[in-house]
């Protein structure tokens, strides 16, 4: 892998992220399921404008973690800052609102097959009991962000796997979130077909700045988020110079429940550490 050295921009980014107060934060959490820690004393923050992604095999706890972080779990020890709010045991009714203010993409979307798109993107203003015009527009705009303003009335039995993903964060775009998670967001998908989809994530981040946290085990699409910038001018994604990285996009790494790193793209590339050195080779 050749060397990519730090970017002065970056650090400064970095910088002013680390003073703000973070729209997740995680703080020495723990949670074991009748056998060892799944995670054990994890701690880490996601600031506004930033994206993180979450690196690391399977098993390791990043689905658990992305639970974790929107409510669905309740850790053993520690604490979980979502919005600067304690979630920790929460209680259900008040979570909710929270919840609200963030977006989920599911791995393999998690559509309802039994529901159009336009209702599968919708569910949560249904729920709502938002006006249907008002629905009908938002719905359309979502679906015109990742380019399927065409299957608005289409049953997801009828979209390919890349579309149905491509749905999935309309859905998730629906609310206009402050917070977007991504679990596995190409697994499985075909590698043509899992750039369109880091296309649209990296388009969220750079026309909209709404910061993220992308659980993935495909380094091919971490680098893709750091080396690339989305030009809205010319809708599509552009390489960054040779040797920069995104200036707010940066990593974590989990390794037998542990996070046992924190940092940039430069930091992970020249890492010592041997469970992410083998990861990275």
């Amino acid at each position: 892998m050749s060397e990519m050295p730090e970017n002065n921009t970056q650090g400064a980014v970095a910088a002013v992220a680390a003073q703000q107060c973070p729209v997740l934060e995680f703080r020495n959490v723990s949670i074991a399921f009748d056998g060892p820690p799944v995670l054990e004393d994890v701690s880490f923050r996601v600031a506004p404008g930033e994206t993180r992604i979450l690196l690391g095999p399977a098993g390791v706890g990043k689905s658990v973690l992305l639970k974790l972080a929107n409510g669905l779990l309740c850790p053993d020890e520690g604490n979980i800052l979502l919005f600067g709010e304690e979630i920790a045991g929460m209680r259900e009714e008040k979570l909710f609102p929270l919840r609200t203010r963030t977006g989920m993409v599911f791995q393999e979307g998690a559509l309802f097959d039994s529901l159009t798109v336009r209702d599968n993107v919708a569910y949560q203003l249904i729920q709502e009991q938002v006006d249907d015009a008002e629905i009908d527009s938002r719905v359309r705009e979502a679906l015109s962000f990742v380019g399927l303003a065409e299957t608005f009335s289409l049953f997801p039995s009828s979209l390919s796997g890349g579309m149905r993903r491509r749905v999935a964060i309309a859905r998730a775009l629906i609310h206009q979130p402050e917070l977007i998670f991504y679990d596995s967001p190409t697994g499985g998908l075909d590698p043509v077909t899992s750039t369109t989809i880091i296309e649209l994530v990296m388009k969220e981040r750079d026309v909209y700045h709404v910061p993220s946290l992308i659980v993935t085990h495909r380094l091919q699409d971490a680098f893709m988020m750091c080396s690339h910038r989305y030009d809205a001018a010319q809708e599509r994604m552009v390489p960054l110079p040779r040797g920069e990285s995104h200036p707010t996009t940066t990593f974590l790494m989990l390794a037998e429940g542990r996070l046992i790193f924190d940092g940039s793209l430069h930091d992970l590339v020249h890492s010592e550490d041997p469970f992410v050195r083998e990861f990275l080779e």
